[in-house]
């Protein structure tokens, strides 16, 4: 796990660069000219995300630094898709985290394996557990990383800047399509043949682990099948979350 002292470290080191006005492919090969493989994508596979690696792969597909988070509770679509970017993407490496055995075992053991559907305080605690974790494994061997967050996602994401320091995990965070419409990532998919998950195509315009996800009913915000029994401004799990 990163520790308070190297979180306070590494943020005492970062400076920003002004990127507000570069677009999407600009803001990632500023990234990977200044951190090389000290910059990660953490890839859910979503839509988003596939956009970004397709982008990657343009600018260095043999030395990006690519990774997921395997929950054990992913949709099979999620795994269609991986296994589809390996195909297209020969010499993409994808590194593959899976949470503490121990940590899931004592929780699901203790609490059941739904309990995120008890209390936000315990939909935390899984997510802390089968993402935040391995996540936090991850980035403690980089100096910056790389997201598919979109201001119009939701309102807890309207303030995000295209590069920001991220206090929770000592790092300077890009966030190449913050400024980006829902209809320019799929735009981008289509014209550049990119894989992208099924379940988009089912009404799932935000996709996490499967008993947390499900299809939006017209007219309902993107993000409505996130953790539905929420409110809307307490929808994140604590990977983007500003401390």
């Amino acid at each position: 796990m990163v520790s308070d002292e190297l979180t306070k470290l590494k943020g005492e080191k970062m400076s920003l660069p002004d990127l507000e006005s570069k677009n999407a492919q600009e803001v990632l090969e500023y990234a990977i000219k200044q951190h090389g493989n000290k910059v990660g994508l953490a890839t859910s596979f979503g839509a988003e995300d596939v956009v970004l690696m397709d982008m990657m792969a343009k600018i260095d597909e043999g030395n990006v630094n690519i990774f997921t988070l395997d929950t054990g509770r992913l949709p099979y679509e999620t795994y269609q898709v991986f296994e589809e970017f390996r195909k297209k993407y020969p010499a993409l490496t994808i590194n593959t985290l899976y949470p503490e055995t121990k940590a899931v075992q004592e929780m699901v053991t203790g609490k059941g394996p739904d309990l995120f559907y008890n209390s936000i305080e315990a939909r935390k605690e899984c997510c802390g557990v089968r993402k935040i974790e391995p996540l936090k494994r991850a980035l403690a061997q980089l100096d910056a990383w790389v997201t598919g967050l979109r201001r119009e996602q939701s309102v807890t994401r309207t303030e995000v800047a295209k590069v920001e320091n991220d206090e929770g995990f000592g790092l300077i965070k890009f966030n190449p399509l913050i400024d980006w419409s829902e209809k320019d990532v799929w735009d981008y998919i289509k014209e550049n043949e990119v894989p992208y998950n099924a379940l988009h195509d089912q009404n799932y315009p935000s996709i996490g682990c499967a008993p947390c996800t499900r299809a939006v009913k017209e007219g309902e915000d993107i993000r409505a099948g996130r953790w539905w029994w929420e409110t809307p401004d307490q929808k994140e799990c604590g990977l983007h979350v500003k401390n």
